[in-house]
């Protein structure tokens, strides 16, 4: 027993001259294990029982749970680091270290860690929102303190880190109001009756179950194109996500009333005349065609 308590407690290490014990590490990491485990229980309890009955909206209820664990895990921390030897100066020497280690190539993930904490208060984007950040689109599933994952139309989960909503260009389709208008560009024959054509374009916008009746859906007489008509179908959805759909189908639509009314989608033609050189006096070259 005597060597076993020796073992306990001899130093394993110094922290600004405070012996670390291996009763006092395992101590430590208990009080940070025991705040993650507290923090869970607490966040399924909220989830579960809390949050259904104020009938929170899902990205808030999201940003409070990512918040409260934060702030267990940041008490677990320091009374850990109290069990060890260390008070609250203590942390002085943490944020000591992590400078040198931001020094040494850690600028990424303390950039990263900020912009997650910018993203949970000031909150430019929620979980569910369709979001364009680059070239990646979807919705936004998971925001993490150093990445947000987002999932794509065709189920990929793309992980864009955090700082690349602060710093670049963020398209979000749902934020405050999720209704978007789109645009159907449609092209007809020269020798079409454009009012028929946006009668035609209207009773396929009105006809579909996901464009909204108000605002009305609208046709603008956009340009004369160098084989066709340029118009353009506007119209609004509930929501950024289905509108891919409601586009596909308003095409097909669109082509069966065309087909039905004598409408010609025309395609680009164009016309190629060739030339003969004329013949030389005396008859010895023949001629040329271009």
């Amino acid at each position: 027993m005597n060597e076993l308590s020796e073992i306990f407690h001899a130093p394993l290490f110094h922290i600004q001259k405070t012996p670390v014990t291996l009763i006092s590490f395992f101590g430590a990491v208990l009080f940070i294990l025991a705040a993650y485990l507290l923090s869970k229980t607490l966040q399924r309890t909220l989830h579960r029982k809390i949050f259904p009955r104020f009938k929170l909206a899902e990205g808030l209820q999201y940003t409070f749970l990512r918040l409260a664990h934060y702030f267990f895990m940041l008490v677990g921390l320091v009374l850990g680091l109290q069990f060890i030897g260390l008070d609250l100066s203590s942390l002085a020497v943490i944020a000591g270290l992590l400078s040198v280690g931001i020094g040494f190539g850690l600028q990424n993930i303390a950039s990263n860690f900020i912009a997650g904490i910018i993203l949970l208060f000031e909150r430019p984007i929620k979980i569910g929102d369709r979001i364009s950040v680059g070239e990646t689109t979807g919705d936004v599933q998971e925001i993490k303190i150093r990445s947000t994952t987002v999932i794509t139309p065709d189920n990929i989960a793309i992980i864009v880190p955090n700082s690349d909503f602060i710093s670049a260009r963020v398209i979000n389709w749902s934020y405050e109001d999720p209704r978007i208008r789109l645009h159907l560009p449609v092209g007809v024959a020269y020798r079409s009756d454009v009012g028929q054509v946006k009668q035609l374009l209207l009773q396929a916008a009105r006809s579909h179950p996901l464009v909204l009746p108000h605002p009305e859906p609208d046709v603008g007489f956009t340009a004369f194109g160098d084989s066709s008509l340029q118009f353009d179908l506007l119209f609004w959805v509930e929501e950024a996500k289905g509108g891919v759909r409601v586009l596909s189908d308003l095409r097909f639509r669109i082509h069966h009333l065309f087909k039905e009314s004598g409408i010609e989608m025309p395609f680009p033609q164009r016309e190629v005349h060739l030339k003969t050189a004329a013949l030389p006096a005396d008859g010895g070259a023949q001629p040329k065609t271009v």
